[in-house]
């Protein structure tokens, strides 16, 4: 409990630095985006005192190093500036409709997430089967392992705007098994979620492949198999447990890309997730929603990577929480 502690304690660390970069580019990059926001929501048509009173209301009318400090510590209230109290008080802001940024956050990351371990699930139900399966294949120089590393390279060729709308045609369209969009019941989550895992399978199942391989050469397992152990015995309780550790490492990198594929899912399959969100809050120039929510992916992507490591601890005693 201890070694766990102190892991937890270094991770937080390290998570500090990290989202002081995420927030600091986003604020950077999103102020770069040509057009004015306050004008793309009031329209062409507004007042110039409306256009300047909102403004005024969301600090934009302040320098940059201003409206950079603004974010993270807030601005006092009786100025005309909203009540915005600022980043380390737990004050992500408003949209300029005056909804609160936090709030529409988490009516939709439960969306992605469910998308995103969905995915996840899917890439590791396809991955370790076909990895194995490969692997087994080269060794005894089966034909299947060339048409599994074809396939796979396919996976890894196509993108998931491809993959999805070829999916919606198929089973959704003509076949007319599954829905096009929502996220209401399972069934809405089992094509984006095919679609999102597919890519990742793909590449899990060549490393599944490659890191079997490299085990089956190992000298326990002629040990094994010298003793008599059946050869599935050989196979999942200690090739494949040993086969793992590189796996989960990807697994746990390949979540942020998870993640940021579903930005482009989302808005393929109309599901009302954090990506659809971010996307509109783009288009919109919604700096405080753009912000939060790519605040709340960088800060699921340091919590999932803290749990691989605890991960390594399961899978291997060797390896020790305090590196």
């Amino acid at each position: 409990m201890a070694s766990l502690f102190l892991l937890l304690l270094k991770r937080l660390a390290l998570a500090v630095p990290v989202m002081w970069a995420v927030v600091t580019l986003v604020f950077l990059l999103i102020h770069l985006v040509p057009g004015d926001p306050v004008v793309m929501y009031l329209g062409d048509s507004a007042r110039p005192e409306d256009i300047q009173e909102l403004r005024h209301k969301h600090g934009l009318d302040l320098p940059l190093w201003q409206q950079y400090v603004r974010l993270w510590f807030g601005a006092p209230t009786n100025d005309g500036l909203d009540k915005h109290r600022g980043l380390l008080r737990g004050d992500l802001g408003e949209t300029f409709g005056g909804k609160n940024v936090v709030t529409e956050l988490l009516k939709r990351y439960p969306t992605t997430l469910k998308l995103a371990g969905g995915a996840m699930l899917v890439a590791v139900a396809v991955a370790i089967p076909l990895g194995v399966a490969a692997a087994v294949a080269r060794a005894r120089g089966h034909w299947l392992d060339t048409v599994i590393s074809v396939v796979s390279l396919a996976g890894i060729a196509l993108p998931n705007f491809v993959i999805g709308p070829l999916a919606i045609l198929i089973f959704a369209v003509y076949l007319d098994w599954l829905p096009v969009s929502g996220s209401e019941h399972f069934e809405h989550f089992i094509l984006p979620a095919t679609t999102l895992g597919l890519a990742m399978a793909a590449i899990l199942t060549r490393l599944v492949r490659s890191s079997v391989l490299e085990e089956l050469g190992e000298d326990y397992v002629r040990t094994a198999r010298a003793k008599g152990l059946p050869e599935r015995v050989v196979l999942f309780k200690h090739v494949l447990k040993n086969s793992l550790i590189p796996v989960v490492t990807i697994i746990g990198l390949q979540f942020g890309i998870v993640l940021t594929g579903a930005i482009v899912t989302e808005t393929i399959f109309s599901m009302p997730g954090v990506g659809e969100l971010t996307i509109r809050a783009i288009n919109e120039r919604e700096y405080n929603q753009v912000q939060a929510n790519l605040l709340a992916i960088a800060l699921t992507y340091v919590v999932v990577n803290t749990l691989t490591d605890i991960l390594y601890r399961l899978l291997d005693p060797r390896i020790t929480l305090e590196r």
